[in-house]
């Protein structure tokens, strides 16, 4: 006959493999437990981390605009240096080295000729002089010359050398006359002697370029005849 258990279900001995499933089943749910609680500790790592990141990409930007609000006035002091700089340089290119002009007439003029008038203009706007006017106006630096030589050669001589001067781009005659054959000259009147009127016309040079008023007039300009 087989055997009947008359216990309750509740007292009875329970077998080595319900007793193993269910080992396995507990296992399984802490395995389950642990894995969500370490989704969750790495999930709360990221979001501190970028939120710490978020603040100081904040701080950081924060930090740039004051540096760009104290720059400012350096930016505007730039500006200002290169307002001034490019004022200079329109200045220097238009000066002119007058002082060696005037040496380097002393050395080409004749000896026995002399000067009664000299007009000069860095626009070349000159109007004291019978060789000129407004509209002869050049926009090139430009001096007109005005004195007294005892003969054409000379006069002719002395455009040679002017040309020939630093910066010369043209020498023109305006007039080479005598105003009175018997009279005796002086620094008023030309007398018996030629009367001259020339026009010089120089280049713009660069700043750079300008001389400085100091070198040796070329012995080749002729050294005063």
């Amino acid at each position: 006959m087989k055997p009947v258990n008359l216990l309750p279900e509740s007292q009875r001995r329970r077998s080595a493999a319900s007793d193993g499933k269910r080992a396995y089943a507990v296992l399984g749910v802490l395995g389950l437990v642990l894995l969500m609680t370490g989704l969750y500790v790495v999930t709360v790592n990221q979001v501190t981390t970028r939120t710490n990141e978020a603040a100081a990409a904040a701080a950081e930007a924060d930090r740039l605009e004051a540096q760009v609000a104290s720059l400012g006035s350096f930016g505007n002091f730039a500006q200002v240096k290169e307002t001034r700089v490019a004022s200079v340089r329109q200045l220097a290119a238009q000066r002119f080295d007058w002082e060696r002009l005037m040496l380097e007439l002393a050395r080409v003029l004749p000896a026995d000729g002399w000067l009664q008038a000299a007009e000069a203009s860095v626009t070349g706007e000159l109007s004291g002089s019978a060789g000129s006017s407004d509209d002869d106006a050049t926009g090139a630096p430009m001096a007109n010359l005005t004195g007294c030589l005892p003969r054409q050669a000379d006069v002719a001589d002395l455009m040679l050398r002017l040309r020939r001067m630093h910066r010369v781009e043209d020498v023109t005659l305006a007039e080479s006359a005598i105003e009175d054959d018997e009279g005796a000259p002086s620094i008023d009147t030309c007398g018996r002697y030629y009367k001259f009127d020339v026009s010089v016309v120089f280049t713009a040079a660069a700043p750079e370029e300008a001389p400085d008023g100091q070198r040796n007039v070329p012995a080749a300009l002729g050294g005063g005849s």
